[in-house]
Parts: structure tokens; C-alpha cells; sequence
């Protein structure tokens, strides 16, 4: 007989000790560690003992030690470390654990997923993965591959059986052979004529099949496992051309624009999250004409809940390994080896969504090196030393977490950085991959408007921050202490960096004047991100196909406070998630003025032509009309259209600028 004690997530530093005896040292709150506890086990009553370690008082010493440091992220305002030896990049443990420009500092030690102990005599199925060989709409060649560990040897008969959206239940596939010791794989290829297909939401249906890989011996079944997918194809579609290179995701052959936001850890515990929070930000972003989240790297990998219900929703993922920025020792071949043990476990623990598109393997750690000074910073101060640094991050982010999602990803493409050129030596270019563009709210703080001089080919992300509604501040902060300054408005805006409200401030007054009061104040943050927000977002569809996304910076929140977020902690919406109702709807009108000239565009994300007509008006502030057009328009499929240019005198004919509004 066979026993397995499995830990599903160790935050993060533990020894566990079974009956006394020291079974694991635990290091990595990312993997899923399994250990055989047979003859181990005693009959009645056992004890499991679990030590938690400080990851700041077992990193910090060695970290202190280093001659030259690695870039850390978030220095503690708090004093728990010094703030020129950061420990979180050296800890495979949760990023924003360590303080974030959008949420606290809360450096946890716990056990914060599941503990199984798992008994077995015969054999059992340990995994199942149904990789899609080749799906079309005539027929989807899969192959079924159940990973077996066998306590008693034998002959075994391995079945698949299928499970249609419908709830039909067919046998796909069976094998008869001998299994020996240990753990193997039995792959099972077949075909489903003529597939339901699963597609991202806006494009059709998200059927889903069941397969359940079941293990016979001397006729007995001894055990099985199901999982449920949805069958389709998927490419990162990335074409030479005059510009550069092209960055698509083609889900079923359609090119689909990706319309979204980044999404962060859910709340700061990662245990308080219930899958029905996660269903109510999710169903958010689909009510917003969403289709995809990037599910970003300085949190950790989602519950199964997150996957289940995207699967549900159509909605796409994008998915960064857990590297949210500094760099990583990843000259150490030890640490590697944790990472490539740690990926193993989350690329097949989750293969099988098919609303998963990418991963990705950090976030933005090649700019910070190549840009944002500590690469030529340590290369001056040791040469050596920083050459080995940046061979280590090749090693790790080019090579082993490229081999890992080709070798068990079943066909998903990998990215090494957000954002990146696929380790290009230039990155963060509208030519080619994707884009981060901080340049507005971040430094030098342009305004809005400044969005229009960027199109990139993927926006993978861009922000404004604003609070959220009175409502939700009302539970943290009391009406007596809602002022811009006071000490509890300050805790909860984190954008230490640029001191949050007076950027914020900036902001609302380039855009609307004075705020009156913290009313005002609040209201207006909402109102600037949305109409800037939107501003970004109409650009980049304008700009299809040379654009292919735009994910904001961020859907939702890890508490109650100031942030880039269109849903808060409570599941509200700010003015901005209503905004992307609009500016996301699949066929939408782009109205863009830029240097006194705007240029009006229709989009559609719908695959079949669409008639109708646009309209112009021109209005006094007073909603007296000066001039109404109209015109039958028709759209083409998956499209931009261009349909008018106007200068500001052209479109006004005399009317006062400042009392004149043109409505598209």
C-alpha cells in the first residue's frame, strides 16, 4: 500500500514534521509539495506538526551579505527590513505580500491552500491532461494522457470516456498493457467529428466536454479522474511587416482584439476569497464587453474557482508566472530549480482551461533592467558579478520557463516579459510585442491626450488611479477624517512614489479645475480615469489591426482604497467599468482629437457585416442644436473604418469653443 501527503500551498519557509520525523523543508509557497508518508503512518491517532519561518529573518542575512544587491520593488515604509536589502525577489512567495502602489504590507507565514493525504494499494490516477493535437470545425484530434502511479504491478485496462456538452457519455478511448512501479503515462489519442467549439465571449458559445480517464484491473475499476475543457485553437499570432511585427491572439482562426484589464490578487488573504467574489468580478468584466484578464505576476496563481468560471465566461486569460518586478537571483541554479519545479505544477495543474492563452514570464523585470538604470548601475560597480546576473534571468526566462510551457502547456505560446519583444534587445516598442505606457499618471505625468501618440501593438497595460465610491470609503474612513490630507485618507492611497492625491489632483485639475471638496474630489478622480481610460482605449481599437490589445491597469482590488481599479474590494463599479460598457462594446464609434483635428472611426468585433448609420451633432451647452448629419454606414467584419476628419473649424463653423460640444 502507498500513502501521499500532499501540501497545496506553504507560505512560505515550514518544516513539517510527521510523528516526530522531519519529512519536508518546505521553500517555495508556489509548489505543490508531495511527500510518501508510507510506513511512516501509525495506526490510531498521528501527529502533523508544521514550523513557519520569518521569510525576512531567513533571507535577510544573506541578502545583507551580497557585495553588490540585485534590484528589490517596494523598500518597507515600516522598518521590519532595511530598505537597501529587500528580501521579496529572493522569496518564491506572493509580491505584493511585501506593500504594493495599490495595497498594504502584510509579509505572511501560513499553510493557505488544502492538505490531502491520499492512501492507494492497486493504482491510481494521479493527473489527467487532454491535449488538443489539432482542432477545426470537421473534426478535434486530442490525445488523453493520465498519469499513473502504480503500487502493484500488472495488466490494466486504461478507458477515456467523453462527456458531451449535451451529457451525452461515449467511450473515446481504451488500452490494455503492463504497468510497472511507480509513476507513467498513457496516452490515448482520438477524435470528436465535427466539435462543439469553445470560443472567448462576444465571438459564440462556450461549450464545455468532460473526460474522465478511468483504470481497471481484473475488470475492477481501481480508480479514475475527470476534467472539463472547452475545444478550440490557439495562436500568438506575430507576422513581419512594414511596421515591425504583429502581436494577435487568433482563437478558432478569428483574429480576436483583446479587450480587458490586469487582474491582481483578490483580496490580501488569499484565503478569505470565495469563488463567489470571484464570479462577481469576473461576471464585471464581461458585463463591461471584456474578453480577456491578464492575470499578473506579483500575486500568485489563481484558485482553480478563477479558471473554472473564466472557462465558464469566455473570458481569456493571460498568464504571467509569479514574478511581479526587481530581479531575481536566478544565477543561482538552486533557485532555478525551485522555479522550474514550481511552473511544472501550475502549467499542469491548469493546462487544461482552455480560456488560458499565454504565459508569460514576468513582469516588467527586462525593462527595469534594460531601462531603468540598476543594469548599468551594477555593471558599473561589478562587471562580473552583473553579466551573471543577466545570464541567469536569459537562463530562467528565455530557456527553462520557455522549455517548461513547450514540453507541458500543450501547445499555449510562452512570452518571457510583459513587456518585451520575445527577448528582443529592444523592448517596450509600439513596433513590435507588447507595450507598458506610464508616461500619463506615471513620470513626467503628460496628460491624457498623450495617449494619442502611442500605438503600440498590444497594450498590455496603461492607468489612471481614482477612489472608489463614497460608499466603500465610508467603511474604512469615517466622514470626519474624509479630507484630502488627513492621516487615514493618506493610509489608504499608496502611490507612495508620486504622493497619489496630489497626481491625482493633477489630474483633476488639468482636466476640470478645482475640486470644491473631498465629494468633489472623489467624483471627479472617477470621472478623469474614465474619460481618460476611454480615450486610451478607443485609440488602440482605432488602430486595428496594427493594435491587437488593450488591458488597462487594473479590474479589481486587494482591499478598500485608492487605486487604478475600475471594480473595488467590495465588487462596485467606479465610473470607469461603466465607461468600458461603452468604449469595449463590440461595434463602438472612436471620436479622437488631436492638435485641433479630430478623426472619427467605427469598429466592429462582430464576424459578419454590420449596416446602419452614424451621426454628428453639434451642440451649445445649453442643448440648442447647431448641426445634425447622418449617414448609412456599412462595417466590415473585424474592423477599423475611418469614416471622417474634421478640423476644429470645420466641425464648429464659429461656435465658442469653450460652450461647444460635438457629439459622434
Amino acid at each position: 500500500a502507498r500513502s501521499e501527503l500532499a501540501f497545496e500551498g506553504l507560505d512560505t519557509f515550514a518544516e513539517v514534521f510527521l510523528n516526530d520525523e522531519k519529512v519536508l523543508d518546505a521553500d517555495n509557497a508556489f509548489r505543490t509539495w508531495r511527500i510518501p508518508v508510507q510506513g511512516r503512518l501509525r495506526e490510531g491517532s498521528n501527529e502533523l506538526r508544521v514550523v513557519l519561518r520569518s521569510p525576512i529573518r531567513r533571507l535577510l542575512p544573506g541578502v545583507q551579505a551580497m557585495p553588490h544587491r540585485i534590484a528589490g520593488n517596494y523598500p518597507s515604509p515600516y522598518g521590519d527590513e532595511p530598505k537597501d536589502a529587500m528580501t521579496a525577489n529572493f522569496a518564491r512567495k506572493p509580491g505584493y505580500h511585501y506593500g504594493w502602489d495599490w495595497g498594504p504590507r502584510y509579509v505572511t507565514a501560513g499553510i493557505w491552500r488544502a492538505v490531502r493525504l491520499t492512501s492507494w494499494d492497486v493504482a491510481r490516477v494521479q493527473d489527467l491532461q487532454v491535449r488538443q493535437d489539432h482542432v477545426a470545425g470537421d473534426v478535434a484530434e486530442l490525445t488523453a494522457i493520465p498519469t499513473v502511479d502504480v503500487a502493484r504491478p500488472g495488466r490494466y485496462r486504461v478507458r477515456v470516456w467523453q462527456t458531451s456538452p449535451d451529457g451525452r457519455r461515449t467511450l473515446a478511448s481504451e488500452r490494455e498493457l503492463a504497468l510497472s512501479p511507480g509513476i507513467g503515462w498513457v496516452p490515448l489519442s482520438f477524435r470528436i467529428r465535427h466539435p462543439q467549439r469553445w470560443y472567448p465571449v462576444g465571438y459564440g458559445a462556450q461549450p464545455l466536454y468532460a473526460f474522465a480517464a478511468e483504470l481497471a484491473q481484473g475488470g475492477k475499476v481501481v480508480d479514475t479522474r475527470s476534467v472539463r475543457t472547452g475545444l478550440r485553437s490557439v495562436e500568438l499570432r506575430r507576422e513581419r511587416d512594414a511596421a515591425g511585427r504583429s502581436f494577435a491572439f487568433v482563437v478558432n482562426g478569428i483574429p480576436v482584439f483583446a479587450k480587458g484589464a490586469n487582474s491582481i490578487p483578490f483580496d490580501m488573504f488569499p484565503s478569505r476569497v470565495t469563488p463567489a467574489q470571484l464570479r462577481r468580478v469576473l461576471q464585471s468584466a464581461v458585463d463591461a464587453n471584456m474578453n480577456m484578464v491578464r492575470s499578473w505576476g506579483g500575486g500568485y496563481y489563481e484558485s482553480d474557482a478563477f479558471y473554472d468560471i473564466a472557462d465558464e465566461l469566455g473570458l481569456l486569460v493571460w498568464q504571467d508566472f509569479m514574478f511581479g518586478g526587481g530581479m531575481q537571483p536566478a544565477y543561482d541554479p538552486g533557485f532555478r530549480a525551485n522555479v522550474v519545479a514550481e511552473a511544472e505544477d501550475q502549467v499542469r495543474r491548469l493546462r487544461n482551461h482552455p480560456s488560458i492563452v499565454l504565459w508569460c514570464g514576468n513582469n516588467e523585470e527586462e525593462i527595469a533592467w534594460k531601462y531603468w538604470g540598476h543594469g548599468k548601475a551594477l555593471k558599473d560597480a561589478d562587471p562580473a558579478f552583473a553579466a551573471r546576473v543577466w545570464d541567469g534571468y536569459v537562463q530562467l526566462f528565455d530557456r527553462d520557463l520557455r522549455r517548461v510551457v513547450a514540453e507541458e502547456a500543450g501547445g499555449i505560446a510562452y512570452w518571457p516579459s510583459s513587456p518585451s519583444d520575445d527577448m528582443a534587445e529592444a523592448a517596450n516598442t509600439p513596433a513590435s510585442g507588447d507595450m507598458h505606457y506610464w508616461e500619463v499618471w506615471g513620470n513626467p505625468a503628460r496628460p491624457p491626450s498623450a495617449y494619442l501618440d502611442v500605438t503600440p501593438r498590444f497594450m498590455s497595460e496603461y492607468g489612471l488611479q481614482a477612489w472608489p465610491v463614497r460608499r466603500t470609503i465610508d467603511r474604512v474612513i469615517g466622514r470626519d477624517e474624509q479630507r484630502i490630507d488627513s492621516p487615514l485618507v493618506e493610509a489608504h492611497q499608496k502611490f507612495l512614489a508620486g504622493k497619489g492625491n496630489e497626481r491625482l489632483l493633477h489630474y483633476i485639475r488639468m482636466e476640470f479645475g478645482e475640486p470644491r471638496d473631498f465629494d468633489d474630489f472623489v467624483y471627479l478622480s472617477q470621472v478623469m480615469q474614465a474619460e481618460g481610460i476611454g480615450l486610451a482605449a478607443r485609440h488602440h481599437r482605432a488602430s486595428r489591426p496594427h493594435t491587437m490589445g488593450s488591458l488597462y491597469w487594473q479590474l479589481n482590488d486587494v482591499w478598500p482604497g485608492a487605486s487604478w481599479s475600475g471594480v473595488d474590494w467590495f465588487g462596485r463599479w467606479k465610473a470607469l467599468q461603466f465607461h468600458a460598457r461603452r468604449f469595449f462594446a463590440p461595434v463602438a464609434v472612436s471620436a479622437l482629437r488631436k492638435d485641433g483635428r479630430t478623426t472619427v472611426s467605427a469598429v466592429s468585433d462582430r464576424t459578419v457585416p454590420r449596416r446602419g448609420e452614424w451621426r454628428l451633432r453639434v451642440m451649445d451647452l445649453r442643448g440648442r442644436v447647431l448641426r445634425d448629419e447622418r449617414k448609412a454606414i456599412e462595417v466590415a467584419p473585424l474592423s477599423s473604418r475611418q469614416l471622417a476628419a474634421y478640423d476644429d473649424a470645420d466641425l464648429l463653423a464659429g461656435a465658442d469653443p469653450a460652450r461647444t460640444v460635438a457629439v459622434f
